[in-house]
């Protein structure tokens, strides 16, 4: 084999390593609920709009994780619109914005902190 062709070979294979590394390590990003699925901080987050707002789920390893002392703000923007709205714990593994109404392609932060203080932000692009 020639030179010129070990070169799109290496790159081939060390593309297919990194994204099989990549998905072993955060486990299945599927949505569960129809949602648009993010990760961060190693949890999963899937945002779910509703007629009234939007529900987040947390996954940690695909199982539920608690919600317990999750609180924070979702903006969402759409176009040169900005709405926000807060995020209350809502039951098991859920968080709710209410007041929100989102579309697809509707741009979304939620920005959260968890009973330890910690914070963090993962952000959505409605689907």
């Amino acid at each position: 084999m020639k030179f010129k062709q070990w070169i799109p070979m290496t790159g081939l294979a060390l593309g297919v390593l990194l994204n099989i590394n990549s998905a072993m390590a955060h486990g299945g990003s599927k949505p569960l609920h129809g949602g648009t699925v993010q990760m961060a901080n190693d949890i999963g987050f899937e945002l779910v709009v509703d007629s009234d707002g939007a529900t987040i789920y947390l996954m940690d390893h695909d199982k539920p994780m608690l919600s317990k002392g999750f609180a924070g703000k979702l903006t969402a923007l759409q176009g040169n619109n900005k709405t926000e709205a807060e995020i209350k714990e809502a039951g098991e593994n859920k968080l709710r914005a209410l007041g929100v109404k989102l579309v697809k392609g509707d741009k979304v932060i939620a920005v959260l902190t968890n009973a330890a203080g910690k914070s963090m932000s993962v952000r959505f692009t409605v689907k």
